[in-house]
């Protein structure tokens, strides 16, 4: 292999190690979130699951839509209610690497799901 085609090689390895990558930031929420309770506490309160997509542009390099706990959650999250146990899942079910494969890479959905307990009162209506 030549030292060209060596670091053409090298250059897309590292621009794919990179790709699809997502930040979370519970500070945006507007509610207290907490990733784990204290060991032995389980929080009192209603268990929720949401599944949502991610999709990515050009193998991953552009996000185009990613999922927001914020707005799935934005109704039951006012009144001084706040979200504990927060687990996210990312991941590339089948269906999301047949669509990848499909494309070529041009479009690369991922599964994200969120999990957790929205602890506090729930508001009251008029």
């Amino acid at each position: 292999m030549s030292r060209t085609h060596f670091r053409t090689a090298l250059a897309l390895l590292l621009l794919g190690t990179g790709a699809c990558a997502q930040t979370f930031d519970a500070t945006n929420l507007g509610v207290p979130v907490t990733m784990a309770s204290d060991a032995g506490l389980v929080p009192q309160g209603t268990n929720f699951k949401v599944e949502s997509k991610a999709l990515w542009f050009a193998w991953g390099v552009f996000p185009i839509s990613n999922p927001s706990l914020q707005k799935t959650l934005a109704a039951e999250l006012v009144g001084g209610r706040s979200v504990a146990n927060l687990r996210i899942k990312t991941r590339t079910r089948f269906i999301d690497g047949l669509v990848t494969l499909a494309t070529l890479g041009v479009l690369a959905p991922r599964s994200v799901t969120f999990e957790g307990t929205i602890v506090g009162a729930p508001p009251t209506g008029p």
